[in-house]
């Protein structure tokens, strides 16, 4: 397990997503559909262990990958799939390690003695967290119409409600899942890539 696949970068570019789709098709021509099937699996693998953010984190798998694809060329382990559940382990353990590292605000035992250094700290990760729902919100009013309300509808809902709720978006537009999927990829790294450059992070 090369370090790249590990690290979280939010861009993605489209020839690596294009390498991703070739890469998961192994030499049978799926016009996308084994990238749903695969994603479709992650998210299974991701909330049968209880993760409420099950999508997400299918997605960032899938975005690991394809920039290890981008950067090397080419990933030896055979088949695509036995190595996707590799790399979502790796990534179900971050996300592990991050809820125990998160303290409810609403948490009854009070900290003997004041801790102001941990009040500063919570104070600019919530205004940190403030500033980007607002670039958010900006990032989204440049959107065009359709475009805005495919990518709302699209992460609107949890789990089983989340999937009934994109097929009738699809029917809706009168595209395919996959068409649906790809076309709801490039508007979020988009919206991504906006929200770094307002958040003034690279």
């Amino acid at each position: 397990m090369s370090p790249e696949v590990l690290r979280e970068d939010p861009k993605l570019t489209q020839i690596a997503f294009t390498r991703l789709l070739v890469w998961l098709d192994d030499g049978i021509e799926s016009h996308g559909e084994r990238y749903i099937e695969v994603r479709r699996r992650l998210v299974s693998y991701f909330d049968r262990r209880g993760r409420p953010s099950a999508d997400e984190l299918a997605d960032d798998t899938l975005n690991r990958i394809a920039r290890t694809l981008d950067e090397v060329g080419v990933i030896e382990t055979k088949p695509p799939a036995r190595y996707c559940y590799v790399v979502a382990k790796f990534v179900l353990l971050e996300d592990l390690r991050r809820d125990r590292r998160h303290v409810p605000l609403d948490e009854g035992r009070v900290p003997d003695g004041p801790r102001p250094a941990g009040r500063r700290e919570l104070g600019e990760e919530r205004a940190d967290r403030e500033h980007r729902l607002d670039c958010l919100d900006r990032c989204l009013e440049t959107l065009k119409p359709e475009q805005r309300e495919l990518i709302v509808e699209y992460y609107a809902e949890v789990r089983q409600k989340k999937i009934e709720r994109r097929r009738e978006l699809g029917k809706r537009l009168g595209i395919t899942m996959n068409a649906l999927a790809i076309r709801a990829w490039r508007i979020r790294e988009g919206l991504m890539t906006c929200v770094q450059t307002c958040a003034g992070r690279e």
